[in-house]
């Protein structure tokens, strides 16, 4: 067990090296408080890029870093790799899985979202969703398997079952992986297999329960992007929910009749729900939490009844300026990290904690294959070549450590220009 004498200054400890709790962290390096970092990883991972290492573009180093190497000689700073499970906020401490108890004066909580299968949670087995480097290992396997084994299949139908790919969702995190998969089996993998012919016996299907694609960006550009993954060959399905998935099939609901579609390969990138510390803080502290788990924060990102716990990043549901909540994306995250960070710094020191919290709103980006991209950011909107070349560089600016920026932008440029995509090791189970 550590006692607070352990702490000589004021101590902040921080769970989850996400972005929230990453930019926390900078933004209290040197200065005059001590700071814990918690996380059940030793690395730091670019979450919006996954879809790339789930489709071999890149590799699970390339959106990583390791978290010593940024904080690590940073003497406020100290890492630990456990597992926070539990919090008594009255005697302020929190419970962790290899080192008992560690007493915080403040508190941040920054440790995202998991998969939401809207009340059908025996679909995950059958239609894995992508929020960790396990997560995109699992659906690499699951994508390059598939085509293994097509190769190999004498059974007209089975082969085409194999061949079929489905992706329930049709948010930011799907259309990029429709798009990538589109890209990898009609242009990456043509001619790469002599039973198959990956662009003539390859379907992509991508299935929306609402009336478009990507419904936080403007009309417009929620049709230019369904034009655009209609022509590289993806078959875009809206205001159709899925009703059904087993290991064999898809099942949504197009008005009064279910259709049914065979495929072995399923992915998920339709809904998000809150990680279990949601429910550790209800019980513990009595936080209010919305249909999804994430607990309702007040204006300063603190919990009802103890102003020294903060939630932000994804887990955080914040009603800002025109009672509209921020979204849970990387830019919020940031904002959120600093804000409070800056707000604790101003406690310990006896300064005025009288803050406002104001979200800047960066825009949206998504891309959908090579040099297709739709980019939203209030003054610009684009299309094409465009905003591909936005997302490129407004993704490689987030990426933490100068390997990695140079890295993946090495492996993009080799990829744009002879599309091989190396990152393809896989094994059968």
């Amino acid at each position: 067990m550590e006692n607070q004498s352990t702490f000589k200054k004021h101590h902040v400890v921080i769970i989850g090296a996400g972005f929230g709790g990453l930019y926390a962290v900078k933004e209290l390096v040197n200065s005059d408080v001590e700071v814990t970092l918690i996380d059940r990883r030793n690395f730091h991972l670019f979450q919006p890029l996954l879809y790339q290492v789930a489709t071999g573009t890149i590799s699970a180093p390339d959106i990583s870093a390791p978290v010593r190497s940024i904080f690590g000689d940073k003497k406020n700073v100290t890492i630990r790799l456990d597992i926070a499970n539990g919090i008594d906020p009255y005697n302020r401490y929190v419970q962790t899985k290899n080192h008992s108890r560690i007493r915080y004066d403040d508190l941040i909580i920054a440790t995202g979202v998991s998969h939401h299968y809207f009340g059908h949670d025996e679909w995950e087995k059958h239609a894995p969703g992508l929020k960790s480097v396990e997560d995109a290992f699992e659906m690499r396997r699951r994508i390059f398997t598939a085509f293994e084994l097509a190769e190999n299949e004498t059974d007209p139908g089975r082969r085409k079952q194999l061949l079929t790919f489905v992706i329930i969702g049709g948010g930011p995190t799907g259309v990029e992986l429709a798009g990538a998969l589109a890209d990898l089996a009609f242009k990456t993998l043509d001619g790469h297999f002599h039973n198959i012919d990956t662009k003539k016996e390859c379907e992509i299907y991508l299935i929306e329960a609402l009336p478009r694609v990507l419904p936080t960006f403007q009309d417009k550009l929620s049709d230019i992007t369904k034009t655009y993954l209609e022509k590289m060959g993806v078959k875009v399905i809206v205001n159709c929910p899925v009703v059904d998935i087993t290991a064999d099939t898809v099942t949504y609901k197009n008005e009064e009749k279910n259709i049914v579609i065979e495929t072995k390969t399923t992915l998920w990138g339709a809904g998000v729900k809150a990680s279990a510390w949601g429910g550790i803080l209800q019980e513990a502290a009595g936080a209010d939490l919305d249909r999804v788990g994430r607990v309702l924060v007040k204006k300063d990102f603190s919990i009802p009844r103890y102003k020294n716990i903060f939630v932000i990043g994804d887990l955080a549901r914040y009603q800002g300026e025109n009672n509209e909540f921020i979204p849970g994306v990387a830019p919020a995250a940031m904002q959120a990290g600093e804000f409070v960070a800056k707000l604790i710094k101003n406690r310990a020191n006896g300064k005025s904690t009288n803050m406002e919290f104001k979200y800047k709103d960066k825009g949206n980006l998504a891309v959908i294959g090579r040099n297709k991209a739709v980019a939203d950011l209030g003054f610009l909107k684009a299309k094409g070549l465009l905003a591909w070349i936005l997302w490129l560089f407004v993704h490689i600016s987030f990426l933490i450590g100068f390997d990695n920026k140079i890295s993946v932008l090495i492996k993009w440029a080799l990829n744009y220009f002879n599309q091989d995509k190396g990152t393809r090791l896989i094994f059968i189970k």
